[in-house]
């Protein structure tokens, strides 16, 4: 199963039953101001992320107990055997979180759309409204949560000494070695020890994932030391961009979401200097 799809392969492929196609843009949270924020893919359901999380946890976007993310997905009427193909209003930005959700719960098809709406809207293919959310008939959709795709903060700490995976930061240069500020003033910057720092931009272009080829440079580190992958950022959202673009050259490596991440760290370890742990 392709972890990315192309605008043409969906349009050739989009009245096929089988295929469910889902918007999981953020709500107000628009880069490209020419994007209409009333307009979806045609015959789109809507995934709203906010809806998608636990809501009893401390941190922002903690993946939601798999039984509320069952209940939510049978509301939209999706059942285990469709191919579910996500995209969003930036391109590449908050899709990849939705698409970990659904790896995180089991499901086997489940793809990006790679250039997301700006792409489909640059090559006219169509378009409806999105004021008017349809009711879908409630299904019998069930969750096999996959625990080998997500850690949690003890893990981190653990692995610091026995250095078993490779932890890799999605954050700003600047945010990661601690000289820039992060966007939540109640955290301090800086970086969790022994991780390496991979932008998440710096594998996308243009709301694309970027070539096999630019990939491999990018991960090269990576690809050397052959070892299992945890990624993580500032709440667990951007983490998901650099999973899927290691998909594309690194799909036989165990590879994870440390879904607390940066804010997590922070705020259990207050006592703690950039690249220390305390």
């Amino acid at each position: 199963m392709n972890s990315l799809v192309s605008c043409k392969w969906l349009f050739e492929n989009i009245n096929n039953s089988n295929i469910i196609v889902l918007d999981a843009s953020f709500k107000g949270v628009n880069n490209d101001t020419s994007i209409p924020e009333n307009v979806q893919i045609k015959n789109a359901r809507f995934f709203d992320l906010e809806l998608f999380k636990n809501r009893e946890s401390s941190f922002p976007n903690t993946y939601p107990n798999p039984i509320d993310f069952e209940k939510e997905i049978q509301k939209l009427g999706i059942q285990n055997k469709h191919h579910i193909i996500i995209y969003d209003k930036n391109g590449i930005y908050s899709a990849p979180r939705a698409w970990w959700l659904f790896k995180l719960m089991g499901h086997k098809k489940v793809s990006v759309l790679n250039g997301g709406l700006p792409n489909w809207l640059d090559k006219k293919l169509p378009v409806e409204s999105n004021n008017n959310q349809k009711q879908f008939p409630v299904s019998n959709y069930k969750v096999t949560f996959q625990p080998n795709l997500v850690v949690d903060f003890s893990f981190i700490k653990n692995n610091i000494s026995i250095k078993t995976h490779i932890l890799v930061d999605a954050r700003s240069e600047g945010r990661f070695n601690g000289t820039a500020k992060e966007p939540r003033k109640e955290l301090a910057s800086g970086s969790i020890p022994n991780s390496l720092n991979i932008p998440y931009q710096n594998v996308l272009k243009n709301g694309f994932i970027q070539s096999k080829s630019t990939l491999k440079s990018i991960f090269k580190e990576l690809i050397h030391k052959n070892k299992p992958i945890v990624f993580s950022c500032g709440s667990g959202i951007t983490a998901c961009i650099l999973l899927l673009a290691s998909e594309q050259i690194l799909n036989n490596t165990n590879k994870a979401i440390y879904d607390g991440s940066w804010t997590e760290w922070a705020t259990l370890n207050k006592n703690f200097s950039v690249g220390n742990f305390q």
